[in-house]
């Protein structure tokens, strides 16, 4: 009988198999260990109804919080402010909840950080009453944030001070409540411009609302979304807090890869069935925003540091360290964790906006801590969007950077564009958006609407 000699090419492939088998066989026993012991029940927080929070709902109803031993109860806190409070206090032991309440409740010595950045950029549009045109007209006007110290109040001061207005005497800022609730009291009349997010602003679009502001447009690096929780948690139970982020993370990647299944999720959450509205915030969010690596923003969070300290020295002197621990995204990052969750396939592609989205699943039973509505109270602290100043460049990952140097091209828009990331894609200058604006003016009647589908020319880049 002869005797076949392996060659190097075939013992390299042995060896590698014989890896990768090793590696699922290890991977379900350090899973079958967890089990064997009894689940940790844990409460974790979210603040707002709203396409921000789906990674933390897809995670929950999928089972991957017990698949890493945690019994999670997913409790809703009308307001970040509070849920920061909750999470501060121990009721809570992770929170999804916005940047600047973090920030703010850490800076009054709260031990509390964020871990993970789910969304890192503005999400928010100004929508005005019919009429309102201009941001002079917000003069003597009532304007509407979800809470006090919230993103939407964050973008709304931000937006304010850049028209060149006086919150504390040109106008009042008043605390709704929710999403659904400013764009009750836009319809009512009650307040003349308010703050939105997907769904809700695809909601008031529909509703024949004009947007003043689109701050998407301004590819401003901020902590809008993150994963809270304290440090005295990461200390005494580190283990713990690196099972919720796997689980966290292993959530995400269902989402991107699992459409019609998230689908059905954001449909009972958002408690819609409006096809258009699921699909645009599964496109807009899920796929376009999140990342597939949660880290922090540090500079998104200098951001809110700059602005926070206008008016408060302990902001000013802070550091964006203080108020972020990336010691558990690094450690599952480097380990490979992440990066073996996606290799098994491309991302799944987002099928034609047209198809139907399936009848959401029954309404589970939610724990609501309801917080109520605060009396109106005066706030304190460009004519378009363009003159706001010297946003720093988009965080969305740029796709390879084209470079038109000698002639225009064409593009056609993607879901999740702007006009500010495309220009960061072309020219690395988020500056540049109004040269793709003006080129495409017969196309484009405002620069704050751009359409999936619309074939844009890019011009050369002059400099």
């Amino acid at each position: 009988m002869q005797t076949v000699m392996p060659t190097r090419q075939s013992t390299t492939a042995i060896l590698a198999l014989l890896a990768f088998v090793s590696l699922i066989a290890t991977w379900p026993n350090r899973h079958a260990r967890a089990a064997d012991h009894p689940l940790q029940k844990i409460n974790v927080a979210y603040s707002s109804i709203s396409g921000n929070v789906s990674p933390l709902w897809v995670t929950q109803e999928k089972g991957f919080f017990r698949k890493y031993g945690l019994d999670v109860q997913v409790v809703f806190i009308e307001s970040g402010t509070t849920t920061v409070q909750k999470l501060a206090a121990g009721n809570v032991s992770f929170a999804s909840v916005a940047g600047p309440a973090v920030i703010q409740s850490n800076l009054r010595g709260a031990d509390v950080v964020m871990i993970a950045g789910v969304i890192n950029t503005l999400t928010l549009q100004l929508y005005t009453e019919k009429g309102i045109i201009r941001p002079d007209q917000f003069k003597g006007k009532a304007l509407g944030v979800t809470r006090f110290g919230s993103a939407t109040d964050f973008a709304m001061r931000y937006a304010i001070d850049r028209y060149g207005l006086d919150a504390s005497k040109d106008l009042t800022i008043h605390q709704l409540g929710n999403q659904p609730a400013l764009l009750a009291a836009l319809d009512a009349g009650r307040v003349q411009g308010v703050m939105l997010s997907a769904p809700t602003s695809m909601r008031a679009k529909k509703l024949g609302f004009p947007m003043l502001a689109d701050l998407r447009m301004l590819g401003l690096e901020f902590q809008h979304t993150s994963i809270a929780t304290s440090r005295a948690l990461i200390q005494s139970k580190p283990n713990m807090v690196r099972d919720f982020m796997r689980a966290y993370i292993e959530g995400i990647h269902y989402a991107k890869t699992h459409r019609k299944e998230t689908l059905e999720i954001l449909a009972k959450y958002l408690r819609t069935e409006e096809t258009e509205v699921l699909i645009d915030t599964y496109e807009a969010i899920i796929m376009t925003l999140v990342p597939q690596k949660p880290y922090p923003t540090k500079k998104g969070v200098q951001i809110i540091l700059r602005e926070l300290g206008q008016h408060d020295a302990a902001a000013r002197a802070a550091r964006p360290e203080q108020f972020v621990d990336l010691s558990i995204i690094k450690d599952l990052d480097s380990s490979g964790f992440i990066d073996q969750l996606y290799k098994a396939g491309a991302l799944a592609k987002s099928a034609p906006r047209t198809e139907p989205v399936p009848t959401p699943a029954p309404k589970r039973e939610e724990t609501v801590v309801q917080v109520t509505e605060a009396k109106s109270t005066p706030a304190t602290n460009e004519e378009t969007v363009k003159a706001l100043s010297e946003p720093p460049p988009a965080v969305r990952a740029p796709a390879p950077t084209p470079n038109p140097t000698s002639g225009g091209q064409k593009y056609t828009v993607k879901a999740g564009d702007t006009l500010s990331n495309i220009a960061e894609r072309f020219y690395s200058s988020t500056d540049k958006w109004d040269k793709i604006f003006q080129a495409n003016r017969e196309t484009l009647k405002n620069p704050n609407y751009i359409d999936v589908g619309t074939k844009l020319v890019i011009p050369a880049n002059s400099h």
